[in-house]
This record gives structure tokens, sequence and C-alpha cells, in this order.
């Protein structure tokens, strides 16, 4: 059985930071193995973008848990 990490990141829009800034971290992290399975507005980033991710692990593949 396949296992996964998740991770959650928040991206605020100011002036500093916006869509294309976004756009450069998700590919670097895309890079590291980590697939974006969702996103949504954060009103508790300053009204900005938060993205769910999540990646495979190495893990028992007779479906018994670690946890």
């Amino acid at each position: 059985m396949m296992r996964f990490e998740y991770q959650i990141v928040t991206y605020p829009m100011t002036r500093k930071t916006g869509l294309i800034d976004m756009q450069e971290d998700l590919n670097l992290r895309g890079s590291q193995g980590w697939e974006v399975v969702s996103v949504s507005t954060s009103e508790f980033a300053n009204i900005g973008h938060t993205a769910f991710l999540k990646r495979a692990v190495a893990g028992p593949v007779d479906g018994s848990s670690t946890l």
C-alpha cells in the first residue's frame, strides 16, 4: 500500500509576493516530489492562497500501519 506525507503552504498576496512567486515555489516543491492536490483562498494568510500538497513516501507494503 502506498503511503503519503502532506504539506500545507500559505502564500499571502502582497506587493512583494504574488502568483509568479507562488508558481516558482510550487515548481521547486514539484521537483522535490510534491504534488499539489488543492488550492484555496486563505483568509488567515492575509487574503492569499493555501496550497495542499502530497508526495509518496517509502513504507510498509504489506498493509500494516506504523501509526
